[in-house]
Formats: C-alpha cells, structure tokens, sequence
C-alpha cells in the first residue's frame, strides 16, 4: 500500500510529518491520513512526493513485495 511506502520513505530520510506537509503545501492532517490510508493522495500531490524523496512514481507506488 502507498500509505506504508510513504511512511517507510519519510522514516528512512529522517523527516517528520510536518516537513513533508509542508513541502506537499498540505497540512499535517491530510498528510497523516495519507500515512494511515485513509486518504489517498492525487496525482499532483503524487508527483510532488516522490520529486520529495526522488523516486520514480513506480517505487513510490510499489507494493510490498510478500
């Protein structure tokens, strides 16, 4: 699920909820419901995260491999 490769990519660049919101121009609560699945993010908001963490939108969006 995107929410748990969003959340793995910001732990392994050392980044807090709050500095991603702000980059994304969101708040912290919408980037958490991204976090916790309960929102998925657009697209704009999809390019935007993974210019973030420079990964293509395939990796950002990869499944968790079983």
């Amino acid at each position: 699920m995107i929410s748990l490769r969003l959340q793995q990519l910001r732990e392994q660049q050392h980044k807090r909820q709050v500095d991603v919101a702000a980059h994304l121009g969101c708040s912290v609560k919408t980037y958490s419901r991204y976090e916790s699945g309960q929102t998925v993010p657009r697209l704009k908001a999809l390019i935007a995260l993974a210019d973030y963490y420079q990964v293509s939108l395939d990796d950002l969006c990869e499944q968790e491999k079983q």
